[in-house]
């Protein structure tokens, strides 16, 4: 009875964390960040240039808010007038429009623009590669074990239990590694300025303050990795217990 409880409160706790791996991965909010160099060129920036001037890029004297994000697939960016400073405007329903997206694959580092060498590219993308590698292979890990767990609960087979927790414990371990990796690359390695302003450099003067914060998918990925941790854990205590019974 105790092992049917306890493989019930693991299995629970692993659906919720494998989901939220997925929504982290799935998601483009590892990075959020918010400058004030204005908005974005119209579609006749010719004309706007000439009645203007190139750089100014305010509409009526307001202040123009513009917003960045970013995740494993896409980096995208808006603006927009009369926004706070707060992380609440990227959320899914207050996001201003139109909004722009790029490729963001191999995050999170720079991503070398136009022929090679370009001068934005940066030497430590190295380790973007191994950030990479990394979440895919914590992502696929964490579906593995949820489907050995997923055939082995029905038959109450102990080595299904013992592999798929094994496997969620890598994966948690792995999600672990993965948020480490991230706070060191935002706090000490990369030039978050310089990146966060990559296409815009042309329009954004050098003391230009860029504010960043950890997104929600950066968020949801640190929820996920004790239930992860705690499910694997549980799944193979109670497969360790199913053998000991069967002896």
């Amino acid at each position: 009875m105790k092992i049917k409880i306890a493989a019930f409160l693991a299995g629970i706790l692993g659906v919720l964390g494998v989901l939220l791996f997925l929504i982290a991965f799935g998601t483009d909010y590892w990075l959020l960040a918010t400058e004030k160099c204005g908005g974005f060129e119209p579609e006749n920036s010719t004309h706007y240039a000439e009645e203007y001037g190139r750089g100014d890029w305010k509409d009526n004297d307001k202040e123009i808010l513009t917003f960045h994000h970013e995740g494993f697939f896409w980096r995208c960016w808006f603006s927009g007038e009369d926004y706070k400073e707060t992380i609440w405007n990227f959320w899914f329903t207050s996001q201003g429009h139109p909004k722009h997206c790029m490729h963001g694959y191999l995050f999170p580092m720079p991503v070398a623009l136009g022929p090679h060498p370009h001068p934005s590219y940066d030497a430590t993308a190295v380790y973007r590669g191994f950030w990479t590698a990394f979440i895919v292979l914590a992502v696929t890990t964490s579906l593995v074990g949820g489907f050995l767990l997923l055939c082995g609960v029905p038959f109450v087979n102990a080595r299904f239990y013992k592999v798929g927790g094994g496997f969620l414990l890598t994966a948690g371990g792995l999600f672990a590694l993965l948020i480490f990796m991230f706070v060191m690359w935002k706090e000490f390695v990369a030039d978050l300025r310089k990146y966060i302003l990559l296409e815009r450099s042309d329009r954004c003067l050098d003391d230009t303050p860029v504010n960043l914060y950890y997104g929600w998918s950066f968020m949801f990925a640190v929820a996920g990795v004790p239930l992860v941790s705690l499910s694997g854990l549980l799944f193979y205590l109670v497969g360790h217990s199913i053998l000991k019974e069967l002896e």
